[in-house]
């Protein structure tokens, strides 16, 4: 199993922390054996948790110019048509994925093209469902003007458990369909805003695969696979 560059060294840092206290347990409390198994037990449990959380498995993309893919591994919780304030300030169909604890944590570059906005956001950490993690939590929002012509924004958003947000794109960067373009620890949310003529290809509740899953299509004059 690969493991992501970010958990590199959290893993590297945690196992010399949880090696240490268990040496040290069984050195200096060597009278109470069960203790000490209990506990370099959990600490295996813990550490491959810990593992799972930044596992990067090898996957087999699916790109076209005018379809949405699912920009993170989880489950769709949002499919609506709300107004959109920061960048186009009009309405947009709203398609947000949750990503759980046990979810792969890459996220990934929807559609191909380039990057006309980028902001980050620091914020609050309410759970990845509330209403207002959208606009109140610590976020990243990336606008993609697309090879299909439509602009597409997606959103990193941090929740309860997820204490940072990384990114691996700028304004101006040409970016691939599939490709990572950051990564939140330990889970949350990932919004994507796209014209209100899209037609999704996903439901509610269904559960989606990061780079792989189609989740919508613009309204071009490309060439369509549907």
């Amino acid at each position: 199993m690969k493991i992501h560059k970010e958990g590199r060294r959290i893993l590297f840092f945690t196992l010399l922390a949880l090696l240490a206290i268990n040496l040290l347990l069984f050195r200096v409390n060597a009278r109470n054996l069960l203790f000490n198994q209990i506990f370099a037990g959990a600490s295996v449990v813990a550490f491959l948790i810990l593992l799972q959380f930044f596992r990067s498995p090898a996957r087999r993309l699916f790109t076209h110019e005018d379809l949405i893919i699912a920009p993170a591994d989880g489950k769709v919780v949002v499919i609506e048509d709300v107004h959109e304030p920061e960048y186009f300030d009009d309405m947009r169909k709203q398609i947000s994925i949750f990503m759980s604890p046990i979810n792969v944590h890459i996220t990934r570059n929807p559609i191909s093209g380039i990057v006309r906005y980028f902001k980050y956001h620091p914020g609050n950490y309410l759970v990845a469902w509330h209403p207002k993690s959208s606009t109140k939590n610590e976020r990243t929002t990336v606008v993609v003007e697309s090879e299909a012509g439509p602009f597409v924004l997606f959103r990193q958003i941090a929740g309860a458990m997820a204490r940072r947000i990384v990114w691996y794109v700028n304004e101006g960067d040409e970016v691939s369909q599939g490709e990572e373009f950051g990564f939140i620890k330990f889970g949350s949310r990932v919004d994507i805003f796209v014209p209100i003529d899209t037609e999704v290809k996903v439901q509610i509740g269904e559960k989606v695969k990061g780079g792989q899953t189609i989740v919508a299509q613009l309204k071009t004059n490309a060439p369509s696979l549907f």
